[in-house]
């Protein structure tokens, strides 16, 4: 007989890790299995290596508040940003309260969040930028200078050999965080496992998704160790599998998937471990990107604490591959070709010449060249400092013609299955984007749920940029409890 489930999670990352967790707490009588093709969780976008470990709440990422065309600067999705990541921010600090997850540094340390710029309009758009979020609550300290006395007593390896007489400029937020998302996602799921409600199982790649008429899903799998076939039958799944999410759901037959495809990205980091020169730097300094860029390749120089040690990255510096995940399949990019999406992706392809030639134009830099680049930023560092680091892939969703750079749930009209696609922010906002899939797929139990979810997360519901002393509170109680800068 076939297994009956009442939830399958398909990929070992964060937002399955905490999508666990939150229907363990809501649903504690249900069964749940989470499917991982590779050995272990957390090996791929959410593995520490394969991504910026940014607390993403733009404080410093520049994509989140674009200039308009007539000069305006509206803060409406830096603030959205923010909103999301206090949600995600408030969950673990109720879990670290609980027991449920170790102590606060084995995951999240505070880092300031700055943005460095050059050149007097850049300079110009910084300092306004900076007029407006200082007035929003949820950006409260954020600090501007361009004094280079200040700057180098904020990031000194900005300001070392810096060449006199070039404009910059720089923002600083004391508040900002990094993230191990591979930590986090390890505890979330080794606490679900001492669950014998919830079994997690490694080396387990799921083939194929079919529906019964009952509504319920068929999830086939391979055992990856001995290429042996399995079948559960689950009355929701959901598909947390990267870029893989993709030719899942198109293999689902669901009608929501229908125009998407994926554009996969690569990326490599510079890393340094030399003590010399870690202890120089205390922050995730964003720039902006170059013409022709897309978002995910902003260069920030990130202080980054994985397992207890303090290494510094530089980059991304963006790379090709087909695959749609790192350990992914050559024929990735053409196996997602069909009818209903070949017209967009073409669309793409014809009206993406610069993000093309800036792709050329990474990969054929040399380590020599990245370190150049890397010198924009500090003028001190030398080539041999400095190791290449390759770093995860990004599937960017492709829709309606166009490249997006944000993370998107595509959920059938039923409510049986839901998918992520996407990639920025990603893991920062996984609580909310998780809190989403929920809403929309368990619309009737959702409101009995509501007051579980509050004592979760004591700000749902609410927006804290409208009340200075209740984003005050509320970022200073998680401070507390994370251990952070408030």
């Amino acid at each position: 007989m076939t297994e009956s489930v009442d939830v399958v999670l398909i990929g070992g990352g964060i937002m399955s890790a905490t999508l666990g967790t939150l229907l363990r707490e809501l649903q504690p009588d249900w069964k749940v299995v989470a499917f991982e093709r590779l050995g272990d969780v957390a090996e791929e976008s959410s593995n520490a290596w394969n991504n910026a470990g940014t607390g993403h709440a733009a404080l410093c990422e520049l994509n989140y508040m674009p200039e308009g065309k007539d000069g305006v600067l509206d803060p409406a999705k830096a603030i959205g940003i923010n909103e999301q990541f206090q949600l995600s921010r408030q969950l673990w600090s109720t879990l670290v309260d609980r027991g449920v997850l170790d102590a606060p540094t084995t995951f999240i340390n505070s880092t300031p969040h700055m943005t460095f710029v050059r050149g007097q309009k850049d300079v110009d758009y910084l300092r306004h930028r900076y007029e407006v979020l200082k007035k929003q609550p949820l950006f409260a300290g954020i600090e501007f200078s361009e004094d280079s006395r200040v700057i180098n007593t904020w990031a000194p390896l900005l300001m070392e050999q810096r060449r006199k007489g070039e404009p910059f400029a720089a923002t600083r937020v004391p508040s900002g965080t990094d993230v191990d998302f591979g930590s986090l996602t390890h505890q979330l799921f080794d606490h679900l496992t001492e669950d014998d409600r919830f079994s997690l199982r490694r080396n387990h790649e799921v083939r194929k998704l079919s529906q019964r008429k009952d509504g319920t899903w068929d999830v086939r799998y391979r055992n990856v160790i001995g290429r042996t076939p399995g079948e559960i039958n689950a009355r929701f799944v959901f598909v947390g599998a990267g870029g893989w999410a993709l030719k899942l759901l198109q293999g689902s037959g669901i009608s929501e998937i229908k125009g998407y495809g994926c554009f996969p990205i690569g990326g490599q980091w510079l890393k340094t471990s030399n003590p010399a020169i870690v202890a120089k730097h205390q922050a995730k300094v964003y720039s902006q990107a170059p013409v022709g860029a897309p978002p995910m390749s902003v260069p920030h120089l990130d202080t980054r604490v994985v397992d207890g040690e303090t290494s510094l990255l530089f980059g991304p510096f963006a790379t090709f591959s087909p695959k749609f995940l790192k350990q992914g399949g050559m024929l990735d990019i053409v196996t997602q070709v069909r009818p209903h999406n070949l017209g967009s992706m073409l669309k793409v392809a014809f009206t993406n010449f610069d993000l093309i030639k800036y792709l050329v134009s990474e990969l054929l830099k040399t380590h020599h060249k990245k370190v150049s680049t890397l010198r924009e930023f500090m003028p001190t560092a030398a080539d041999g400092d400095w190791e290449l680091l390759q770093a995860g892939q990004r599937a960017q969703v492709m829709k309606g013609g166009k490249l997006q750079f944000g993370t998107e749930v595509v959920a059938a009209a039923d409510g049986t299955i839901a998918g992520l696609l996407g990639a920025s922010p990603g893991a920062s906002t996984a609580v909310p984007v998780m809190l989403d899939v929920l809403q929309r797929c368990f619309p009737e139990q959702y409101g009995e749920w509501e007051p579980k979810l509050q004592k979760l997360i004591p700000t749902l519901g609410e927006k804290l940029n409208d009340s200075a002393a209740d984003a005050r509170a509320s970022m200073g109680a998680t401070a507390k409890t994370l251990d952070l800068t408030a």
